[in-house]
């Protein structure tokens, strides 16, 4: 199998090892806009080579799309009309419905649109894991408008690198990620700026317990990258803000009035979380 990658960062380096491990005959073409990331993907082993434009990757089985989600939509707009008939194109990305509506009609039966539920807060080729998928959820969406072929093929990749595979359309999907992944970014950049504006760095490094390192960890994540997931799921992420700062005002108003018996309901109700996950 010939696999293309576009976008040599945590996600396409780890694609690239984990399926290194499960299939014996393997070439891999790597693109990044990112001169350094190219140079450190093809010294980590992540690529064969690397490709200079798009075009190159014109004959590959199935290419990967993994760079930030208005990347992606840009890049769909430049590949009609250079691909083979038969390529399997996925796409890595947070949202789903404006990637969707972005794919040219030519090769909608092409593309799947998925989202593997994973990650760390590392970018980068050297952040590369060959586990990072393994036992994680990948969601794909809207998957009546992609072909036979294509379906078949990235189930079979995702399932061979581990992962549980789940269905829902792009619009139910961006819903969810905005109250899951998309807000618990949003209130972990806010936690980090509300300490650092309080905080001198030697109280935070004496005193920052695990609790605060769980919750600020994800505010190292890319900017880049989130900046244009936020742009694009904007509606559904500030519903999911708004429902995030009812709840954290009722938490304000019972410690204000003292009223500690509801306190304790309020914290009850929440360790509820735990019966799920």
């Amino acid at each position: 199998m010939t696999v293309g990658i576009v976008g040599l960062g945590l996600m396409g380096g780890s694609l690239s090892l984990a399926m290194r491990d499960k299939y014996d005959e393997l070439h891999i073409l790597g693109y990044d806009h990112n001169d350094k990331h190219t140079i450190e993907a093809l010294e980590l082993g992540l690529v064969d080579k690397i490709a200079d434009t798009l075009e190159e990757l014109s004959s590959v089985d199935v290419l990967f799309l993994s760079v930030p989600v208005d990347g992606i939509v840009s890049i769909l707009s430049q590949l009609e009309g250079i691909l083979r008939k038969d390529i399997t194109i996925i796409d890595l990305g947070s949202t789903k419905e404006r990637i969707v509506a972005s794919i040219p009609k030519s090769i909608r039966a092409n593309f799947v649109a998925s989202h593997p539920m994973t990650g760390t807060e590392k970018f980068g080729p050297t952040a590369a894991i060959d586990d990072l998928y393994k036992g994680k959820v990948v969601v794909l969406c809207d998957t009546e408008d992609s072909g036979e072929l294509q379906l078949s093929l990235t189930k079979e990749i995702f399932a061979n690198i581990g992962m549980k595979i789940f269905y829902m359309d792009a619009k139910e999907h961006d819903r969810h990620a905005a109250f899951i992944s998309h807000m618990p970014h949003a209130i972990s950049y806010a936690l980090a700026n509300s300490v650092m504006e309080q905080e001198n760095t030697k109280a935070i490094l004496a005193l920052a317990g695990g609790g605060f390192r769980d919750m600020s960890r994800i505010a190292k994540s890319s900017p880049n990258m989130w900046e244009d997931v936020f742009r694009q799921n904007r509606d559904n992420l500030l519903e999911a803000i708004e429902s995030f700062a009812k709840e954290l005002n009722s938490c304000k108003q019972l410690i204000e009035d003292g009223n500690w018996d509801e306190l304790h309901k309020w914290m009850s109700s929440a360790n509820s979380l735990h019966n799920i996950i």
